[in-house]
């Protein structure tokens, strides 16, 4: 089965380093930027996850084939420039569903085999799946999928506790592991299809009537120049704004 482990780490390292090659031809790198973020993206979590484990040296330092595979990723997107360009716009978010959904088993599966507890195994999980693309987005000056809206973050928990759950109750991994994987792959897709989201709230202001823009209308307020430009005599609440809806 740790055949099967490392195979699935090494495609998931392959998807992830492809989506940092896209996000960097979207933002007009040259190939050493492409690099990258392909670089970042692929082993970015698994690295932060195994120094927070105490894993020294971590995993792409005693095994290469890591770097080699993000730098096959790389060089065959070079060649087939064009063809990145021609991706449509639901291939990053989808590859990023499945590179996730990957990553979030395997980094809960590892943190499980160092005899982590289990909250700490499912926060390694998370990092894993998340902290790469984060750091991707960043350096790519977008803003990182697990800060936006859609449900993310919350699938990757739910593989990583749905993992743990199995295995505490003593299951085989052969079945916990595709188990894990679906849930949090599943409901990643069903977010990006459906738009689902948790709950946003924001702050807006109310003015009070006989004023423009009475209390029937409601002005989100965003900026740090809220409180700066706030009227006499009007007044601050916080309502449930409500998750955009899938156009036909």
């Amino acid at each position: 089965m740790s055949e099967v482990v490392y195979w699935l780490d090494l495609a998931g390292v392959m998807v992830f380093a492809l989506s940092g090659v896209i996000v960097a031809c979207r933002s007009r790198m040259d190939p050493f930027g492409m690099l990258v973020l392909a670089a970042v993206t692929g082993v970015g979590g698994g690295t932060l996850r195994d120094l927070v484990l105490g894993v020294r040296p971590v995993f792409w330092v005693t095994d290469p084939t890591y770097l080699w595979v993000i730098l096959a990723v790389v060089g065959l997107s070079v060649v087939g420039f064009h063809f990145i360009h021609r991706v449509s716009r639901v291939f990053l978010p989808v590859a990023d569903a499945f590179g996730l959904a990957l990553f979030t088993v395997i980094g809960t599966h590892k943190a499980l085999l160092l005899e982590a507890p289990a909250a700490v195994a499912v926060l390694m999980g998370l990092l894993t799946g998340v902290a790469g693309g984060m750091i991707r987005d960043v350096l790519a000056r977008r803003i990182p999928m697990v800060l936006q809206r859609e449900i993310y973050a919350t699938a990757s928990i739910a593989g990583g506790i749905t993992l743990v759950t199995f295995a505490g109750l003593g299951a085989p991994f052969a079945l916990s592991l595709p188990v894990a994987l679906l849930v949090t792959l599943l409901l990643r897709l069903a977010a990006i299809y459906w738009h689902l989201a948790l709950p946003v709230f924001a702050w807006v202001e109310m003015h009070s009537e006989g004023e423009p823009g009475g209390d029937n209308d409601e002005v989100t307020r965003d900026d740090h120049s809220a409180d700066r430009d706030r009227k006499p005599g009007s007044r601050v609440k916080l309502i449930r704004q409500k998750p955009p809806q899938r156009r036909p």
